[in-house]
């Protein structure tokens, strides 16, 4: 794999764009129903709204890809970091099976650390078992994400929410939208196997609170 190369600031994100993301989410980070498919993620019923967005409390970080992610709470600590684009049909493009203790990043958002939403996805549960975000459910408002960048800084995210939605009702524009402020969002999939498929998506927002 080709280290990564330091993007370009996106600060606005076409309509047609979201759109399309909002479909590649529809198979972001999910079992493939397969038996050993069997991973279960549910968060508590209150957990059905995404959370206030939040002011950060760190200045937004110039553009460097992230190379490393640690979620202490989930028991993540990975990389190096996948490059993720769009695939042909516009679909967000996900780490490959061989990849599924890894997170991945689209790299057509924003670096970690920089103004407006990174996007950071990882696999609940592949044909071969659970993956990296097996247990995202561990964790809560107030924990910390650490990406570390390829210029050797490290962004520090704080948790200020969990979100559980059908993925027929995906917020695109709350997952996706410009912000104006550094923020984090860690998608997988969730809810209980249904004919060998997740039918829900799991989101982690975060805010930038700190940069070392």
């Amino acid at each position: 794999m080709q280290s990564p190369a330091t993007p370009r600031t996106r600060r606005h994100r076409p309509t047609t764009l979201l759109l399309a993301l909002s479909l590649a989410t529809l198979v972001t980070a999910c079992g493939s129903g397969h038996p050993r498919s069997t991973t279960a993620a549910n968060l508590p019923p209150a957990a059905t709204r995404a959370p206030r967005p939040e002011q950060a409390s760190s200045a937004a970080m110039p553009a460097s890809a992230p190379v490393r992610v640690t979620v202490p709470a989930a028991g993540v600590d990975t990389g190096p970091v996948v490059r993720l684009g769009l695939n042909a049909d516009g679909t967000l493009q996900v780490p490959s099976v061989d990849q599924a203790d890894r997170i991945g990043w689209y790299t057509g958002g924003v670096t970690p650390g920089q103004r407006g939403p990174a996007i950071l996805v990882g696999h609940l549960d592949t044909v071969e078992g659970p993956a990296v975000l097996r247990d995202v459910t561990r964790i809560k408002p107030g924990d910390r994400i650490t990406v570390l960048r390829a210029d050797g800084t490290r962004a520090v995210f704080s948790v200020t929410g969990l979100q559980q939605v059908s993925k027929t009702a995906f917020p695109t524009q709350q997952v996706y939208g410009n912000t104006s402020t550094p923020q984090l969002r860690l998608i997988t999939c969730g809810g209980t196997l249904t004919d060998g498929h997740h039918p829900d998506n799991i989101i982690v927002y975060a805010t930038l609170t700190a940069r070392t």
